[in-house]
């Protein structure tokens, strides 16, 4: 019965906890084609490294002691493992160095095509990377004599830590790579890693080189043979983040760079041997030139070609961040080829420095240091880099650094959100020489999981798409565009997403913007799709807009009204279109929150007004003065808590009402239960051998006690608990209010025995149970001198203190209207130690 009780008890529950209002936000679309997750990887993990095949559509990932091969045409199809795990002494002894367990596994980190059907693979290796050679056809690694992997040396190619920054590319089959070269991660190295020993060349030993890099990107950029007049040789770009040294200040300046050396560098003859003699670095700059901003921190690098084919078009996305930002902070910026190579060729900035002055800038020698061979220089009998003159190195050696910056404006800027990835798709219409028409859709990995899409046509950004793919503690740091699809990674799953096409556009407003993809909104069908007919050059946006609503009807919302109530947190919906922040005007006695473009508004008389959410249309490289959209309007009344179509996010006063309604509806089927569970248990517990141990206990008691079970549990007990408060040597119970105001207390001293359980059985209307176990801890001999205390009257001062103590508590809870009737009281068993 009494368990039938408890179970009705938990049913009023779950009703009551039914009406509790739910937050709403803004729904985002899903475009997910297919998952694969920890399941279908069977317990394969931290996944960092992607490689695609496109003939074949394969793609290899390497994780934590493990190559996987995904079938990206197939997902359905379980994917194909290699187990290259690290040998339990290895793993013993790199924990015995002082890593951890779980950094001394085989992490791969490096998965590069070498040609003929093979893939260069390189992993940490518990602190000694290895590089073994996997054959596509066959999926297994090549084997020794032994029967073992074979494996070369991973220093300079593969980094130690698992964490650490770390970017490599392949040109013409030969590795080079940008990571740390010692097992403490203290030396920073862009070296060619494989090849001939001979032309295995690094960067120099100097902070003017490297000043604490944080590898991000690289690129092979080949030249083509039929556009090449000047027969310039191909160049490797990497780009980082490091430390900067020109600048004179308290804190450590972080500044964003990217640096070029050329492919037929072998390093000079007597300066600069086995190092480079064409690294030469320049900083980029993302600032919004409006506010000021810059953001210095660069975290992510997409390399796309512009025009197919045409090297000199290629334009490096960049993804930033800010080092002085406390909140999330996430920026665009573009950098062209051509940018960068003119800053390359341009003047060098003078590191050196005296005491106090800068001194005067030496003359640059010829040929111009750090120049990549050609035809002109070739002619003039310099074949190789190992003929270089001298004071050539050295200058070279001594300048690393330009003195003009790769400058750009951000394409992009959120706030709130931290982007990992970025990868990029292009489309123009007309002629490819035409970029007015062209239109750039970002895809953006979040920290939290998410993909994003963000439509960008000349100066103007729009926010496509938000689509959560991953759970918020896997971040996306992989993405992959192949054959109009996206393949986003975390460290645990993979996802393949749609990247192309006119479907990608969710209303008219942004199909219209998508208007120079040949994208036509068809109001029917109620979806944006390709469009039968070219698109009108110079007006195609403008014109489509109209065909929306109007342009003063998307820039003129309905004022809609909500009828709230003192006491709702009520979230204000607002759609955010363009990539720019949006703000709201609102009543200036508020208590408001904006979560991104959505503003959460807590409601008090002061709060009633109305609410409008501005949004600017332009991007950031726009003109000054962007023009601004109302996008949302709402008018708070205060009547009902109905938020009429706004979010509520907490209950009312009617919710107050149905939880006071349970809550009495529990108590008296409850009380009821109890009481004729306690009558039937008076009755047939009753015994004339039912005494007290204790002449103060059966005063304490009384006459009418009756011993309750420690089990014999009480529905209301949940709801009205006592805590147990433990301080030297005294035992507080502490009465906790559900609505979290003050206490009752009561003191029980040391008893004589070593270990008393006192045990209270409340009533069985109020159904209170009280849990009092008095432990005492103190070595054997506190006992012993416990025992030797006087006889005379300690141990009653003790007995009458704890009757006190329980007898005060039982008067403070009789003062409740709930606990009226009598509650007896068990008896404390005494221990015979």
């Amino acid at each position: 019965m009494r368990a039938s009780g408890r179970v009705i008890f938990w049913l009023l529950s779950a009703v009551c906890s039914l009406s509790r209002s739910r937050t709403a936000t803004l729904g985002s679309v899903r475009d997910l084609d297919a998952m694969l997750g920890p399941q279908q990887f069977r317990g394969v993990a931290n996944f960092s490294t992607f490689l695609l095949d496109r003939s074949s559509g394969v793609l290899f990932l390497g994780a934590r002691d493990a190559i996987l091969a995904v079938d990206t045409n197939n997902l359905t199809k379980p994917p194909r493992t290699i187990v290259w795990d690290v040998p339990e002494e290895k793993r013993k002894s790199c924990v015995a160095k002082g890593k951890t367990e779980g950094d001394c596994n085989n992490y791969l980190r490096l998965l590069e095509f070498l040609g003929n059907g093979w893939i260069y693979v390189c992993g940490t290796y518990a602190f000694d990377p290895q590089c073994a050679f996997l054959n596509m056809s066959s999926f297994s690694l090549e084997r020794g004599e032994d029967g073992g992997v074979r494996m070369e040396t991973g220093k300079g190619k593969c980094p130690f830590e698992p964490s650490q920054h770390y970017t490599a590319v392949m040109a013409g089959g030969i590795l080079y790579t940008a990571a740390t070269s010692n097992f403490l991660g203290t030396l920073f190295d862009i070296s060619r890693a494989t090849g001939q020993e001979q032309e295995r060349i690094r960067t120099e030993r100097s902070i003017n080189w490297l000043s604490d890099p944080e590898f991000v990107s690289s690129v092979f950029i080949q030249q083509d043979e039929d556009n090449n007049p000047q027969g310039e040789d191909n160049k490797i770009y990497f780009f980082f983040t490091e430390v900067a040294k020109e600048y004179d200040l308290y804190t450590k300046v972080k500044v964003p760079r990217v640096a070029r050396v050329c492919k037929s560098d072998v390093g000079g003859m007597k300066t600069l041997q086995r190092r480079w003699t064409t690294f030469l670095k320049a900083q980029l700059v993302c600032e919004d030139r409006a506010s000021g901003q810059r953001y210095n921190i660069l975290t992510d690098v997409y390399t796309k070609q512009h025009t197919s084919g045409d090297p000199s078009s290629t334009h490096f996305y960049g993804l930033f961040t800010s080092q002085w930002e406390h909140e999330e902070l996430s920026a665009v910026c573009v950098y062209s080829l051509a940018d960068i190579s003119k800053v390359m060729d341009g003047p060098f900035k003078e590191l050196k420095k005296t005491c106090e002055n800068w001194i005067n800038p030496e003359p640059v020698p010829t040929p111009r240091p750090g120049q990549c061979l050609n035809s002109a220089l070739r002619a003039e009998g310099f074949e190789s880099s190992l003929k270089l003159p001298d004071k050539v190195l050295t200058f070279m050696r001594d300048h690393p650094l330009m003195e003009n910056n790769v400058i750009a404006a951000p394409l992009l800027v959120r706030r709130g959100i931290t982007y990992t990835k970025v990868a990029v798709t292009r489309t123009t219409t007309g002629s490819d020489d035409d970029q007015r028409n062209a239109a750039t859709v970002l895809h953006l990995g979040t920290d939290r999981g998410e993909l994003h899409r963000v439509l960008v046509v000349g100066h103007i950004t729009t926010l496509l798409q938000e689509i959560p793919l991953f759970s918020a503690q896997e971040p996306v740091n992989n993405i992959l565009l192949h054959k109009g699809q996206a393949l986003v990674g975390s460290p645990l799953s993979l996802a393949r997403v749609g990247a192309e096409g006119c479907s990608l556009y969710p209303s008219c407003e942004v199909c219209a913007r998508a208007r120079p993809l040949g994208c036509v909104w068809r109001a029917k069908e109620g979806a944006c799709g390709p469009g039968m007919t070219e698109p009108i050059q110079g007006q195609e946006v403008e014109d489509a807009l109209k065909l929306c609503d109007s342009g003063e009807g998307r820039c003129s919302p309905v004022l809609r009204e909500l009828r709230v109530s003192v006491g709702l947190h009520v979230l204000l919906p607002c759609v955010q279109v363009s990539t720019r922040p949006c703000t709201w005007e609102h009543p200036p006695h508020r208590h408001t929150r904006q979560h991104h473009s959505d503003l959460e508004v807590t409601v008090t008389e002061e709060s009633l007004g109305t609410y409008t959410c501005l949004c600017q249309e332009g991007g950031p490289e726009g003109k000054e003065e962007s023009p601004v959209c109302r996008r949302a309007s709402y008018h708070l009344t205060l009547e009902g808590p109905s938020a009429g179509g706004a979010m509520a996010m907490a209950g009312g006063r009617h919710l107050l009402a149905i939880y006071m309604l349970c809550f009495i509806l529990g108590v008296a089927l409850g009380g009821f239960l109890l009481y004729f569970l306690s009558r039937r248990r008076v009755i047939g517990q009753r015994h004339p051998d039912h005494s007290l141990s204790s002449e103060k206990g059966q005063d304490l008691l009384g006459s009418s006690a009756t011993p309750q079970s420690p089990s014999s549990g009480s529905l209301l007990s949940e709801g009205f608990p006592l805590t147990e408060k433990r301080g030297n040597g005294t035992l507080l119970l502490t009465h906790q209010h559900g609505n979290g105001n003050g206490g009752h207390h009561g003191n029980a001293g040391y008893a004589n025995n070593a270990n008393c359980n006192v045990q209270t059985a409340a009533s069985a209307v109020n159904g209170l149970k009280l849990h009092v176990q008095e432990m005492v801890t103190d070595e054997r001999r506190g006992g012993e001198r416990e025992r030797r205390r006087p006889e005379g009257g300690q141990g009653d001062e003790e007995d009458e203190g704890l009757g006190e103590g329980l007898g005060g508590i039982e008067e403070e809870l009789a003062g409740f209207a709930l606990f009226k009737l009598p509650a007896p009281l068990a008896q404390c068993e005494e221990s015979s130690i």
